[in-house]
């Protein structure tokens, strides 16, 4: 999940496993798998990294726990 906002400066959390592209229109449109598009203030940049931020997060995770759970024995 990334945190992005909306052009009325309104969070939302986006599901990220669930965008389907993203158009560089003068603003940045996220075209979800659901149909729903989404226009955020963000650049697509920005979402682009912010997705690989949190991949990143969910590969390091497992990494975390594996050497807690040796630790613990």
């Amino acid at each position: 999940m990334i945190r992005l906002t909306r052009l009325n400066h309104v969070a939302l959390v986006v599901n990220c496993d669930l965008i389907e592209h993203i158009e560089m229109t003068p603003d940045t449109v996220i075209s979800m798998t659901t149909g729903q598009r989404i226009t955020v203030l963000e650049t697509t940049e920005e979402v682009i990294a912010r997705v690989i931020e949190f991949r990143r997060l969910l590969l390091c995770v497992p990494q975390v726990v594996a050497i807690d759970a040796r630790s613990e024995n």
